[in-house]
């Protein structure tokens, strides 16, 4: 599912056009990006948590040449399934 698929399902099941879920469904996902953003878990009882996690700088190597090569350290967004959506798909 794309998210304009995801749009389509939230209109047909909660009675809304799809320029609402449209609005419904963005305002969702931005709401998740700034918390993320700023630091802070998203946690959806049920469903799971959105989490930050750090990687360390590394150091690796070009695989063409056997160079190394410096890996900056970044943050990576995770999600944690609850037990809900485990059970839910199990």
């Amino acid at each position: 599912m794309n998210k304009t698929e995801l749009i389509q399902s939230v209109a047909e099941t909660s009675n809304l056009t799809k320029a609402d879920a449209t609005k419904a469904v963005d305002s969702v996902l931005d709401a998740i990006t700034s918390s993320l953003q700023s630091g802070s878990e998203v946690r959806l009882a049920g469903f799971g948590t959105f989490a930050i996690s750090q990687r360390k700088a590394t150091t690796g190597r070009n695989p063409r040449t056997g160079e190394p090569i410096q890996i900056a350290a970044a943050n990576l967004p995770k999600f944690r399934p609850g037990k809900g959506l485990r059970d839910a798909v199990n």
